[in-house]
């Protein structure tokens, strides 16, 4: 671990949204989360949470996704469970879906905790997510199209809510708890390590200003 690299590492962390999220339902491309995923990660999600009724889609899904070793994944067996577990930590859930109710994407305020609901390929979001959504948003098509890919749709309101949260001055400094802050930043410096150290129980090892450890475990 060099030391610029090291600080890359904290600059990119400190600028993690640890309230704005998505929740993709039921997305069975590899390669479009995969490149859902990347847009987290571009516009600083702390996590990103899923929901799957494949046992075997989440594996794939995870080795597809480049950048999934600086978003965790949270998988939820149902839809139901996510939201509640979303609003339950003060989210609101935000379900892209074309109703009589939706507003347009760029008049939501992305500011408050916010999590972005994106359905299957196929059918969208299900009648069940739709119903439990705090709110409908839809993106405007002036053309033949009705709807964009969904990894294109959640790269266009990300960076929308992006701006709102840049414009509030929320990249300025970590919101992140400072305990998650230490974790996440030896997860990142030192993975192998790291994976190691949960396996056996132990805690992280400390680190120097410029990122380097002070004590190997491992040897």
């Amino acid at each position: 671990m060099t030391p610029d690299r090291f600080q890359t590492l904290k600059s990119v962390l400190a600028r993690r949204q640890p309230d704005l999220t998505i929740l993709s339902e039921n997305v069975h491309k590899s390669h479009n989360l995969a490149a859902m995923i990347r847009s987290c990660d571009a516009v600083g999600v702390f996590k990103a949470h899923v929901v799957s009724n494949s046992p075997r889609l989440p594996r794939h899904h995870l080795t597809s996704a480049g950048s999934r070793k600086w978003v965790p994944i949270v998988m939820h067996a149902d839809t139901a469970s996510a939201i509640g577990y979303l609003k339950n930590d003060g989210f609101q859930v935000l379900a892209a879906h074309l109703s009589a109710e939706a507003r347009d994407f760029r008049d939501i305020d992305y500011t408050a905790p916010t999590a972005l609901l994106l359905g299957s390929e196929l059918i969208g979001v299900s009648v069940e997510a739709a119903r439990l959504a705090d709110a409908h948003l839809m993106i405007p098509m002036q053309g033949h199209t009705e709807s964009l890919n969904v990894s294109v749709a959640i790269a266009v309101i990300l960076y929308e809510a992006m701006k709102q949260r840049e414009a509030a001055g929320m990249y300025d400094n970590s919101r992140l708890d400072p305990k998650i802050w230490q974790q996440t930043l030896f997860e990142w410096a030192y993975p192998d390590i790291a994976r190691r150290c949960r396996e056996k129980k132990l805690i992280y090892p400390a680190l120097s200003a410029d990122g380097q450890l002070l004590e190997n475990p491992f040897g």
